[in-house]
């Protein structure tokens, strides 16, 4: 009888290709980190880091435009800010504490914790929209009468529904009633971003057309394509998102066992154009005396 002896390099080679197979499938250590407890660890607090600058930056600049400008209340400019700091610091909060988090009872108090900075960092961008419009409507005599009342409406229409489908899910928590809640927010998303893409677009169009160049012009332009641009993008990958999420478990972005996903979504539909619109709405508002500043009424 003949008997069938592997070599021993022949056995070392396989042992060695298998192991580059696996070091390069995607699949494989993708899998490996989302189940790495230290590296969930450090992906998650990764996210409370860079979310904890962000919020440290749209805090400072609130505070350098209330020294500038200490004399007025409320502005659309501070608001803005305002809510900046506040969603990102609740979302670094969130992160720090993501295990406790996810051990919370009900489950309908996660989905809260997770869902609330999504639709204040809602309200924040329709607030720049609303500032566009008005503008928009004001530089062609238009009445802007009805854009706050529509903003106001828009926001407790969308903060209801959600309250409503929480408190189903609360009372009833089946797995068609979630989808239902993640397509609602994929269906706001979409609404913000079409809202970017119509004002910023028509101001962009606008300044364009505007007969006078200057130096002034040429910046407010650069400001509005850069900040339509991200923001559309932002909420229409957010949108496309929250469908994937409702309907595969494996984008489903509200476990730990999903770190990277989580990485990616938050860095781009949140971290990153939060940064660059701070960043490109940096400038304060000039002194009193020398233009007029318009609070927020």
């Amino acid at each position: 009888m003949t008997n069938n002896v592997v070599p021993a390099s022949s056995a070392g080679a396989v042992g060695i290709a298998v192991a580059a197979i696996q070091l390069t499938d995607p699949s494989t250590w993708w899998r490996d980190i989302d189940e790495s407890p230290t590296w969930q660890n450090r992906i998650f607090y990764t996210l409370a880091v860079l979310y904890g600058v962000v919020s440290a930056i749209a805090l400072i600049q609130l505070v350098r435009i209330q020294l500038r400008v200490p004399e007025y209340g409320w502005t659309t400019q501070k608001v803005f800010h305002f809510l900046n700091f506040l969603v990102n610091a609740v979302r670094c909060l969130v992160f720090v504490f993501f295990r406790s988090v996810q051990r919370l009872q009900p489950e309908i108090v996660q989905h809260i914790l997770l869902d609330v900075p999504s639709l204040a960092f809602f309200t924040t961008y329709a607030l720049l929209v609303l500032f566009w419009a008005e503008i928009y409507y004001q530089a062609r005599a238009v009445s802007t009468d009805g854009l706050k009342p529509s903003f106001y409406t828009i926001n407790i229409v969308v903060y209801v529904v959600q309250i409503i489908l929480w408190l189903v899910l609360w009372w009833k928590p089946v797995s068609v009633l979630v989808i239902l809640s993640k397509m609602f927010f994929a269906g706001v998303s979409l609404f913000a971003a079409l809202g970017f893409l119509l004002y910023g677009g028509r101001l962009f169009l606008m300044l364009q057309r505007f007969p006078v160049e200057s130096k002034g012009r040429r910046k407010k332009l650069q400001e509005v394509g850069y900040v339509t641009t991200i923001c559309f993008l932002c909420f229409l990958i957010r949108c496309i998102m929250m469908c994937f999420n409702a309907f595969d478990k494996n984008a489903d972005l509200n476990v730990m066992d999903h770190p990277i996903l989580n990485f990616i979504y938050y860095l781009f539909v949140e971290i990153l154009p939060s940064s660059l619109v701070l960043f490109i709405l940096r400038k304060l508002p000039p002194k009193r005396g020398i233009t007029q500043y318009h609070p927020i009424r």
